[in-house]
């Protein structure tokens, strides 16, 4: 646990939720004016403007202006998911290797947008180009994770708008037009991400007895490829059309077309906790092996779920989970 990962999930969320309003104008006497937009907080722009309240002065800030800040975050248990559940992917970049992580953990970003003008016509021009898209979410596609190529849609939500106007004292102050949007991003915070195929066994030791004078420690080499018996994705094929007791070999299903017959790696099934083989199927109608690798032959009824068990669920097997594999010798060491 702890161990050092960054997915850059918080940064990729912040500059997608800037680059939403990076394009934004207003309409002036003197034409088109692209409204400038930065990172930070507002009271930094606030304080420039004080300090430089002479209209005539270059260095006064120019207004209009928008700013954004990232400012709090919160877990969201509304949109919880299993958190022991996992889901496996290929390498993106050329299906070699299959890599697993957990299910990603909900959170809520909050942010606030920040509209600094000095005529109130240019703050109403700014606010009209952005509630519109908000009914109040608005979906914003994130890679969320570079690593899987992980694409989640962030729904960003307007949840108020306030406004302050900073007009004070004499005519020689400049006046500032405030209004504040404040949002939430619906977003994803996903743990370390790691390779999905686990050496089970890598070496044994066994000793042999020379004529009863000595032992002699060999290695041995012995190589398994770990096989799921039940499904760890929950991929549901078709349903039971009728009742299966403990003595039947033929079960008979809704839609058997997902269905491969007869193949060491696709054709386990699981029902109910219980592994079968098809051997082969007619139709709808499945010939199967019951209760495979000690699996606990038992009675189901019509319209259970009959899932898959594929690659996909091998790579799931928890450490330490009573699997059923095959084996091959493979020699002594040299």
């Amino acid at each position: 646990m702890f161990e050092y990962f960054y997915n850059e999930i918080l940064r990729r969320t912040i500059i997608s939720f800037g680059t939403l309003f990076n394009g934004i104008t207003v309409k002036q006497d003197g034409g088109d004016i692209r409204v400038p937009l930065a990172y930070g907080p507002t009271q930094k722009f606030l304080a420039r403007l004080s300090q430089t309240p002479d209209l005539n002065k270059a260095t006064a800030i120019t207004l209009p202006r928008m700013s954004f800040e990232f400012t709090g975050l919160t877990y969201d248990p509304s949109r919880k998911v299993t958190t022991t559940q996992q889901f496996t992917v290929k390498d993106p970049t050329d299906g070699s290797e299959s890599k697993k992580a957990y299910m990603p953990v909900p959170y809520n970003m909050q942010f606030e947008l920040a509209i600094m003008c000095k005529l109130n016509d240019d703050a109403l021009q700014i606010v009209e180009q952005i509630v519109p898209y908000f009914q109040p979410a608005y979906n914003v596609t994130v890679t969320l994770v570079d690593s899987i190529k992980e694409k989640r849609d962030i729904p960003i939500v307007l949840e108020n708008i306030t406004m302050q106007d900073d007009y004070e004292g004499d005519f020689t102050q400049r006046r500032v037009l405030l209004y504040t949007l404040r949002f939430t991003a619906k977003t994803y915070m996903f743990g370390p991400i790691q390779p999905a195929t686990k050496d089970i066994i890598r070496k044994a030791t066994v000793t042999y007895i020379a004529g009863g004078a000595k032992s002699v420690e060999r290695d041995v080499r012995y190589s398994v490829t770990p096989r799921a018996v039940k499904s760890y994705t929950g991929t549901v094929l078709t349903n039971l059309a009728a009742n299966v007791e403990i003595a039947d070999d033929i079960i008979k299903v809704d839609d058997a077309s997902g269905i491969t017959a007869n193949s060491t790696s696709l054709s386990y099934l699981d029902l109910g906790g219980e592994q079968i083989f098809v051997k082969s199927k007619s139709g709808n109608d499945l010939n199967v092996e019951r209760g495979k690798d000690g699996t606990t032959i038992a009675s189901h009824l019509k319209g259970d779920p009959v899932k898959s068990i594929t690659d996909s669920d091998d790579a799931l097997i928890p450490e330490g989970d009573d699997f059923g594999f095959d084996g091959t010798y493979t020699g002594f060491a040299d």
